[in-house]
Formats: C-alpha cells, structure tokens, sequence
C-alpha cells in the first residue's frame, strides 16, 4: 500500500495542482513547437505498438504526437486533464500524483517529460514507477540543461513560454543518483535540441547536425533507463552459432571446448563455402559425438553476416551466441556471457579483447589501433560504452534478436559481418549493453578471413550509416 507523502511533500503537490488548474492549458505556440520537436525524439524510441504511460502529462502536448499503441496520462490537474481527454480520446488518463501512483496495470514505455523538476519527491516518483513496470519497460525522461535556466526566465519574462511553479533544476548527476536509489539503471543518455522552436533551416540544421557535435549545450537531456535487475540467473537453453569456412582444424576443439550451459546447449555449424575439408569434419564430428546436440547447415549465401542470420533461424535456444571457429576467442569464457544475460545484468552481452593482456601474434598492430579507433567512434553513437566493436562474439536473447530482426529495415542490409546488424539493433532497441572482458587467443589453425582494407573501409561506411541513423536523426 502506498504510504502518505509528508506535510511539506503534500503542499509543494497542491501548490503545483493549483498552478496548473489556474493556468490550464496555457501552452504558448513556442511551447507547442517544442513539444512537437520532443515527440520525434520520443518516437524514434518507443518500439510500434509499445503501450505507453506519461507522468506530469498536462493538456496531452506530447502524448497526442506519439505514436504507441495505447496512450494513458496522469496528472495532477484535471482542468489540464480535461483538455487532454478531448484531444485523445482513445486515451486514459487519471488525475493523480506521481508519488502516489496507484495503477493496476503495467506499461512498456514510462515518460516523465520535464516532471522531475516539479515532483516533490523525486525518489519516491521513481520507486512508485517501479509499480507498474517489468524488465522489458523502459523509463525515458527528458530534463532541461542547467545552461538554459537564464534563457528560460527570460523567456517567461517575455511570455514566450508558460509560467511554471517553482522548479527543481535537477543536475544529470542529480537525475543519475536518484535513478541508482531508486531501483533504476541507466542505460544511455543522448542530450538533444540546440533550437527549440521549429523553424525552415535553422532548426534542422542546429538540431540535427550540430546538437550531436555540441553535447553540453543542448537544452533537452535525454535519459533511458530499466529496472535494475535481482542477480538471480533464470535456467535458460542456449544456441552456439558456428561460422565456418576453411576451419576444419577447429571443428573438434569447438565441440571439446564448448561447455555445456543452462538447461541444455545446442552447436549449430554454419559451413561458408570452404576450400578445405571443413563440411567433411563438421559431418564427421556430429557423428562422433552423439551425446551433443549439433546442428549443421551449408551457408546459401554470403559472408559472416548471412551465416549467422541463417544459424539464428533454426536456432532454438533463448540464448544466442556466436562463436568463430577460429577459437581465438575462447570457448571456456562463454559461460560469462551466459550468466551476464540470464541474470539480467546485460541485454546484449558483447565481447572485448581489449582489456587483458593478449598472445603476441593474437592482432597486429594496425588492427589494435583500428579497434581502438571504432570503438571510440561507436561508443560516442551509441551512447553506450562499447570497448571493443569488432570482436565476434555477441550474446542475446532469442526474444531480442526476433525484435531486432523484425526492424532491420530502420537500417538496411548494410552489414556484412553481422556484428554491427546486432550491435545497431539493440541499441535502436535501447538494450542494456556490456562489454564481457575475454582472454584474446592466436589462431592455432589456418588463416584470418579478414581483409584488413577492404573490410576497412566497409567499417567507415557503417559508421556513416550509424551516424546518421542514431546520432544525427
């Protein structure tokens, strides 16, 4: 049962519901381009048909320019409320305080758009969203810049913009704490909006190319987050997709080294068009040993990209992993990805070699700097800290890869490796993202399919393709 609010909690609430009963709906033009500018941010992070929850939602300004599956709104205010009802009304919407949110229902979007700084009580608004929220929700909350604060009084000195009580001004760092005290765990935050006001040329050009370049002077500061989770791992199956082409000499390691995982492993062998005898020994391996369960399949396509997709297709485990079959990255260091995913801590789990110290000839030189250089780059893009972009091994949930595969086309089939489909996927999906730290390892048998300059270059053009797909939208 939802405890009562002390006195001065209770006052600021009524203090703020007076306000907005008085000033209802008071929205400036300028007010409604902003909020317009917000929904396409908003847009661009909740997944088609997502039922979505907006705490502090006023006149229904942002929730009417959504697009979700389903729409419910609380707020304070029922003169607020009121025209929020007749702009949506396929909507819900419930005349309540955040911090005493008392819904029977869970969503799978959360939105606390600018309602931070109004809250009389921050932490207690987190810990009641807990309420109706599972794993899969995702928190989004945008808050202004403290930058902007004498940009905003003079704005409301001008009556560019509607008065509002007085506020919090939340820091990031303030935002950050009281997420961690409150159950919740950041998974990125993206600052946006150098023009708030929707103007030809300008706004386009400040927003979308020059925000992304100027992080610390946008007004608006997005943050994604998700329910911190119990370390309790749940008993999952697994699927190993093996691409394959020219290994022969590792076949049998892979299958010795592999430990079994969860409820039960499966090794799907994907053979890539070899010169040597690797279709032979993946064949003569699953009949040796019959107490693994091993699939094999002859690549229809190709390259790496197209061998893991079709292993991924007959896959049946609730856990995914690739593992190349050159062993470089060792088969013994899976069960850390097994058990970052089933215990929740990660939602993609990715591998880097740039953390402990590697065999000699393990990566040439020109190829660590390279590395190093990509994942700088993307980690800035994804807004995610991502060590090591390049390494092989990526770990999800079945259930996650299905969602990602469903929206492919938001990036086109760009990637030949397959590891940046994946990559550029959950973040799109706004999964958690952890870098796994293995022991990177020399190739034992055969040599690299990787061709250093020509494959070079394809990573510069998926770098494009990310930036403008996720960085400047």
């Amino acid at each position: 049962m939802t405890q009562p609010l002390g006195r001065l909690s209770a006052d600021h609430l009524d203090s703020v519901r007076a306000h907005f009963d008085k000033h209802a709906p008071a929205t400036t033009r300028a007010s409604r381009s902003y909020r317009r500018l917000l929904a396409g941010y908003y847009n661009r992070l909740i997944p088609p048909g997502a039922s979505v929850l907006e705490i502090g939602c006023g006149d229904g300004e942002l929730l009417v320019h959504l697009h979700a599956g389903s729409k419910t709104g609380v707020d304070l205010s029922e003169a607020q409320l009121a025209h929020a009802r007749a702009r949506i009304p396929e909507g819900t919407f419930i005349a309540q305080a955040g911090e005493l949110l008392d819904l029977q229902a869970t969503f799978d979007v959360i939105i606390l758009s600018e309602t931070l700084d109004l809250s009389a009580d921050v932490q207690r608004l987190l810990e009641q969203l807990a309420t109706v929220s599972t794993p899969a929700t995702r928190l989004l909350i945008n808050f202004h810049n403290n930058l902007w604060r004498p940009v905003f009084s003079v704005g409301e000195w001008l009556k560019l913009r509607a008065p509002v009580p007085v506020s919090s001004w939340l820091s990031s760092h303030d935002v950050t704490n009281l997420l961690e005290l409150s159950q919740w765990e950041i998974i990125k935050r993206q600052p946006r909006l150098l023009w708030p006001i929707e103007t030809p040329v300008l706004a386009p050009l400040l927003n979308r190319w020059i925000a992304p370049l100027l992080p610390f002077g946008c007004l608006a500061i997005f943050t994604i987050a998700r329910l911190r989770p119990l370390p309790v791992a749940q008993p999952l199956s697994v699927s190993v997709i093996i691409p394959a082409r020219n290994e022969a000499g590792n076949i049998e390691s892979a299958v010795l080294r592999t430990p079994e995982m969860g409820i039960w492993t499966e090794l799907i062998f994907v053979e890539g068009h070899s010169r040597d005898n690797t279709w032979e020994e993946i064949d003569r391996v699953r009949a040796a040993y019959p107490g693994r369960r091993i699939t094999t399949l002859r690549q229809t396509g190709k390259g790496k990209g197209n061998a893991v997709r079709e292993g991924y297709a007959v896959a049946q485990g609730d856990i995914l992993m690739i593992l190349d079959a050159d062993l470089t990255m060792p088969p013994e260091e899976l069960p850390k990805f097994y058990d970052a995913i089933a215990t929740g801590k990660a939602e993609f789990a990715n591998g880097s070699r740039l953390v402990y110290p590697m065999d000699e000839k393990a990566m040439q030189f020109l190829n660590m700097i390279a590395n190093k250089f990509f994942g700088v780059a993307f980690s800035w893009l994804l807004g995610q800290r991502v060590k090591d972009t390049l390494c092989g091994t990526k770990v999800l949930r079945r259930s996650h890869y299905l969602t990602i595969a469903a929206n492919r086309s938001y990036f086109g089939e760009f990637d030949p490796f397959g590891d940046f489909d994946l990559l550029f996927g959950a973040d799109k999906q706004n999964l958690k993202i952890r870098d796994i730290p293995i022991r990177y390892r020399e190739r034992t048998y055969g040599t690299t399919n990787i061709q250093r300059w020509r494959h070079g270059l394809l990573l510069f053009r998926m770098l494009g393709v990310a930036a403008r797909k996720l960085k400047f939208v």
